[in-house]
């Protein structure tokens, strides 16, 4: 069957495509997940596959069933499957990850050699072995010029450095949660939304950025997940310092809690909680 091609985008080689099917392949290396192209209506889902990446030749696992081209929900270029994956490939990238782990001694030992203000996050061959990607995280900027020239003698590949984000790193390593599970960068976030303190504000939270940073040291992604929600309940409560007349005594509205449904208020001699019903039927009356 023809390709019939809308665009080719230079910045990525895709295609835009305008028949055939799309897959959703992840990358067990990054915990990530990209679509590509391809001509086969019967690939299924938890299919071992090899793509072309702007890495390099690599391995990955679709996620899903082939799906027509027209129900992608936006025209972008993509990069073709280049075959379903074989024993020898799948035995090629296992031996890669035996490779991997001697790669990341070595280029340990080299980072230490040369003292080089770095923190090593992942190691891994392409699936052809022809070029190796070395992922670090780093607060200032680095002279590889030594390490790169050590490191080419021993590893006799191509190799990129790629500097990652703490929170890339976080999602790389993973880890456990402040509530007891996986890291969600780790299983199922794909990208990373903007996080604000005034998410935090909005869920009436003590503003405790330790308690409110992850494990990349940045404020934890949970905040955005149910901001949308507090912002509509927010609509509908009295400000914080609204003052209310309450058994007989004037009171302040100081805090919510939005999950037991009550509100904190005080004044100089005392501390009260009231429900947050009663709270609006005081303020409604005024």
């Amino acid at each position: 069957m023809e390709e019939e091609i809308l665009e080719v985008k230079e910045e990525d080689q895709g295609i835009v495509y305008k028949d055939g099917y799309f897959v959703n392949v992840f990358f067990s290396s990054s915990h990530k997940s990209y679509y590509f192209h391809t001509y086969d209506e019967t690939l299924k889902k938890n299919t071992k596959v090899v793509v072309e990446t702007v890495r390099g030749i690599e391995l990955g696992e679709t996620i899903k069933d082939a799906t027509p081209i027209s129900e992608l929900q936006e025209e972008m270029a993509l990069k073709p499957v280049v075959r379903v994956a074989t024993e020898e490939d799948i035995a090629n990238y296992e031996k890669n990850l035996e490779n991997s782990k001697k790669a990341s001694d070595i280029v340990l030992d080299s980072i230490r050699k040369y003292d080089l203000s770095m923190t090593l996050v992942n190691v891994q061959y392409t699936l052809d072995a022809t070029k190796i990607i070395i992922s670090y995280v780093s607060e200032t900027r680095v002279d590889f010029r030594e390490l790169l020239k050590d490191l080419a003698s021993q590893l006799k590949c191509r190799i990129e450095l790629r500097q990652i984000g703490s929170r890339d790193r976080s999602k790389v390593v993973g880890g456990i949660g402040i509530c007891g599970l996986p890291l969600c960068c780790n299983t199922f976030l794909k990208n990373f939304d903007g996080i604000s303190i005034n998410m935090a504000k909005n869920q009436y939270l003590a503003l405790n950025i330790q308690k409110l940073s992850g494990h990349c040291g940045k404020l934890i992604c949970c905040l955005k997940y149910e901001d949308e929600a507090y912002l509509e309940i927010k609509k509908t409560l009295p400000r914080i310092g609204t003052r209310i007349q309450y058994k007989d005594q004037e009171f302040k509205v100081t805090s919510f809690n939005v999950i037991t449904g009550v509100a904190r208020i005080e004044n100089r001699e005392t501390i009260d909680s009231i429900s947050i019903k009663e709270l609006l039927e005081i303020v409604n009356k005024k």
